[in-house]
């Protein structure tokens, strides 16, 4: 009995907890479901918010957009307006000149009209005119020819026969005016040739250039030179091409010859002929082919010399040969050798500088003075000769337009040309590097002065730097900036013309302003 209480006990204890569980669960819902509830209200209420916000700005915004449009519009319209009213004004403009134009042209075409008919009567009265004319004409040929005697005909005869001769008398007057200028031509041209000729084989240094001094041990040598009957004199000039001097010059004999490797060999020749002591014509013989052979073996390897010092390969074994020769060619006692490697290596740094082949500016300078070593044998400028040398060894066509433009006897046409013109000048021009006899040198200096004294306004003039600069002092109230800027170019000009000197002169216009106050 008590069992069964208790499971009733039991069972009304679990129908009471779960119908207070299903209470408490729905209570827990209904919170729930009003949380939820009022979540939503507020979504719902900040969406109407976000809404209405939203559509005030979009609101706003179009209202700007509408007042930008607007305005844009009003100022399209405004510009629109001020060209319409400024093609307006171009428009009667252009209609007022074309009105003007029109009245042009009217007043044009009536003036036209005007002289057209002016022009008319003008020919009426000139074919008038012309009718007098020919009746004048045929009564003065009547006339004449009966006071004269002669027809028509005749007088056409007599009067074409005077204009001939008179045709004759001028022609003649003209062909001889002619033939005096073509003489005054060729004795212009003819003085130029002489004078080049001279400069190049009979200058004030001419002494210098052809002959070499032999010192002899003693004076009893010259005897055993000449030799008996002069066989050994003859021998030695026939076989070495140059004339031997023996003179009252004590201890010496002169070498004369215009080829200086023949004046080498000659003088080599008879320094080992008085070593040796045996001095007659088949010993003579014997020497100078041994000289030669020896000298030919020098000239060779001095060209190499020169070549490879400037790293230069590939040059034609006839060049490297004329090379060597030029070490006993001298230019205003300047050695042509030591000349022409100078002028390579100022050509290659000039080269470089500018960015043209620098190896190809050294070879044109190294050989733009080839042609000396054969100038005393073949006619013509050295610069042409020393380019037909290299154009014969198959030298590179810009080489040898610059060997034959170096002097200018062809135009300038590359810049490797200027290059090799600018190296020899600098060559040239270095101070020591070439040399002239006293007297020439003294009478270059006075002459220098004496030029740039004879210009008005030039107060004194100074030669400087061994006569290569020459320094000029103006008058400053006579000679302003600019004529001191001519006359230096007018002193220039007039040394060039009337002075012959190696290199370059300078020339130096000094103008000097003085200003003078006086403090009280």
């Amino acid at each position: 009995m008590s069992s069964i209480i208790g499971g009733l006990i039991g069972l009304i204890a679990l129908l009471v907890g779960s119908v207070l569980g299903f209470l408490v669960r729905k209570k827990l819902a209904e919170a729930k479901i009003q949380s939820a509830e009022a979540q939503v209200q507020n979504i719902l209420e900040e969406g109407k918010k976000r809404t209405e916000n939203l559509k005030k700005e979009a609101e706003l915004e179009i209202r700007d957009q509408k007042l930008q449009a607007k305005s844009k519009i009003e100022e399209e319209i405004k510009n629109r307006k001020s060209e319409v009213v400024e093609l307006e004004k171009r428009i009667l403009a252009k209609e007022n000149i074309l009105d003007k134009k029109s009245d042009n042209l009217e007043r044009k075409d009536q003036d036209l009209i005007r002289k057209s008919r002016e022009l008319e009567g003008r020919e009426q009265q000139v074919k008038t005119l012309e009718g007098k004319y020919q009746e004048l004409v045929e009564e003065q040929k009547v006339t004449l020819e009966k006071v004269a005697g002669m027809t028509s005909e005749e007088a056409k005869k007599k009067l074409t026969e005077g204009l001939l001769e008179q045709a004759k008398l001028q022609i003649s007057k003209e062909v001889k005016q002619y033939e005096e200028a073509c003489k005054s031509e060729v004795e212009k041209r003819s003085r130029r040739i002489l004078s080049q000729a001279i400069e190049r084989l009979a200058g004030e240094w001419v002494t210098e250039r052809t002959i070499t001094v032999v010192h002899l041990t003693s004076d009893e040598m010259k005897g055993r030179i000449i030799g008996r009957e002069g066989r050994n004199i003859r021998t030695i000039e026939q076989l070495t091409g140059v004339d031997l001097i023996v003179d009252d010059t004590p201890n010496a004999v002169v070498l004369s010859a215009y080829n200086p490797v023949r004046r080498e060999i000659a003088r080599i020749v008879l320094e080992k002929l008085m070593q040796d002591g045996r001095i007659h014509p088949t010993r003579i013989e014997e020497m100078v082919e041994k000289v030669n052979r020896e000298m030919e073996t020098q000239i060779k390897e001095t060209g190499e010399a020169a070549v490879f010092e400037l790293g230069i390969h590939g040059m034609h074994p006839e060049l490297v040969r004329l090379l060597g020769m030029l070490k006993f060619r001298t230019s205003y006692a300047q050695n042509v050798l030591t000349h022409s490697i100078e002028v390579g290596f100022l050509a290659g740094i000039m080269a470089a500088e500018l960015g043209i082949n620098e190896k190809m500016a050294r070879r044109a300078g190294l050989l733009h003075d080839i042609g000396k070593a054969v100038s005393h044998e073949v006619e013509g400028s050295h610069a042409i000769i020393g380019a037909d040398i290299a154009k014969k060894y198959g030298e590179d066509p810009r080489v040898v337009h610059a060997i034959a433009a170096h002097h200018e006897d062809v135009p300038q046409e590359t810049a490797l040309a200027h290059i090799v013109d600018a190296a020899d000048a600098l060559s040239g021009a270095r101070p020591g590097a070439r040399s002239e006899v006293l007297e020439s040198y003294v009478k270059r200096v006075e002459e220098l002065e004496k030029i740039a004294t004879s210009f008005p306004g030039v107060n004194k003039a100074f030669a400087i730097q061994a006569g290569r600069e020459i320094r000029v002092l103006v008058e400053n109230d006579k000679i302003s900036d600019d004529k001191a800027n001519v006359l230096c170019h007018d002193i220039a000009r007039k040394i060039e013309d009337n002075l012959t000197y190696p290199g370059q002169i300078k020339v130096t216009v000094v103008r000097e302003l003085r200003v003078v106050d006086y403090a009280k």
